[in-house]
């Protein structure tokens, strides 16, 4: 199996996220980065790739420029992974789908609803795959619990409630930090902010294990530090088709919390508890039985997307890899002329995460009414 040739939108030096998808691709030797256009300027984006070790010639000032250069090669990239504030998701990706590369997008997919749907219909009329990184779908336990919800373990599902809980806007950041400059400026990160930044993740996750599809919600949204233009906390109410009810909690002004990503799921024969700083164990509990510890790759038979034996802890970079490893695993296909099996985050999820917020958003600014997806 040839490793898959892979470049990079953004991503630069300096940037977290960037990093994470190289590890993440690199994790199982499926891809090999061979270009990148990795930067806003064309100094940085060469300094960046001459750190990275590319070849001069594949060293990009824009994405424009290297798509087209790329697209003619006959050694040009497969696939592009975009790693930019969420308002530059949307031009690059439908500069590479146009031209047959696939895509692997960071979320969420844009930072309006309007670029979420016109992309969405350049990526279903495309030739080439469109990969969402909602990398905690990737984690064994999530993707054991997806299942163990589908065969009724659970029976119907009757409550959903989720949370992302952080601490690190708690005040106003620093001039120089990066990550919070443009994850607070609406411009760039959309109107959304803890809502787009981190309510997605949760959002996604929760449909991703129960399978659900949202109806209607109502947001309680606040942008508690003075002068910040978009929101740091968020209330919102669910209810799913069904009708089952849900809760969502995000935020990044909880002092004491620094990645608590949490889900509990409850039917009418049992419930589910798992939260991501302790990813490898999840806790469930039969109706009227004692509440059993299910183990990443251990007696509980979750072995999906596991590489190491149980009790070697897997998490973050893991996840992410295991959508990079799903990714891989649908463009061998394509490659084949096959069709895949491969599970991973679509197009139409990252377009129902902008449909989610976009709905907080309009709620919100209507003292909290409920409003139909």
């Amino acid at each position: 199996m040839t490793r898959i040739r892979l470049g990079m939108v953004g991503g630069g030096k300096g940037a977290f996220i960037g990093a994470v998808h190289r590890y993440a691709s690199r994790l199982d030797d499926r891809y090999e980065l061979v270009a990148g256009a990795l930067s806003s300027t064309p100094e940085k984006s060469r300094e960046s790739g001459v750190e990275l070790g590319l070849a001069e010639d594949r060293i990009y000032a824009d994405f424009e420029a290297m798509a087209e250069a790329e697209a003619a090669r006959e050694d040009g990239i497969e696939a592009v992974a975009i790693v930019t504030p969420n308002h530059m998701h949307a031009g690059p990706a439908k500069a590479f789908l146009s031209r047959g590369i696939h895509v692997i997008c960071d979320k969420p997919l844009t930072a309006t609803l309007e670029e979420a749907r016109d992309l969405t219909k350049v990526a279903e009329d495309a030739k080439a795959l469109f990969v969402l990184t909602h990398n905690y779908t990737g984690y064994p336990l999530m993707r054991h619990a997806r299942k163990m919800v589908a065969n009724g373990d659970l029976g119907t599902i009757r409550v959903v409630q989720v949370e992302y809980a952080q601490d690190w806007l708690t005040e106003a950041p620093d001039a120089d930090n990066k990550q919070a400059d443009w994850r607070t400026d609406p411009a760039r990160s959309g109107a959304g902010g803890s809502t787009g930044d981190i309510g997605t993740h949760a959002y996604n996750l929760a449909c991703f294990v129960t399978g659900l599809e949202l109806e209607s919600l109502a947001a309680d949204l606040q942008s508690f530090v003075p002068g910040r233009r978009v929101d740091d906390n968020g209330h919102v109410l669910l209810r799913f088709k069904g009708g089952a009810r849900g809760m969502l909690w995000c935020s990044q002004v909880a002092p004491g919390n620094e990645n608590g990503l949490t889900l509990r799921v409850y039917g009418d024969k049992g419930g589910l508890s798992w939260g991501q700083e302790n990813p490898n164990v999840m806790a469930y509990t039969p109706l009227g039985q004692p509440t059993r510890i299910l183990t990443r790759n251990g007696a509980s038979g979750a072995t999906d997307g596991v590489r190491i034996p149980g009790g070697h802890p897997e998490g973050y970079l893991e996840g992410f890899a295991n959508i990079y490893q799903a990714a891989a695993d649908a463009i061998e296909a394509t490659r084949a002329g096959r069709t895949s099996d491969a599970v991973y985050p679509t197009i139409r999820d990252g377009l129902a995460g902008v449909i989610f917020v976009d709905a907080c958003v309009r709620s919100s600014a209507d003292n909290a009414a409920w409003v139909t997806v």
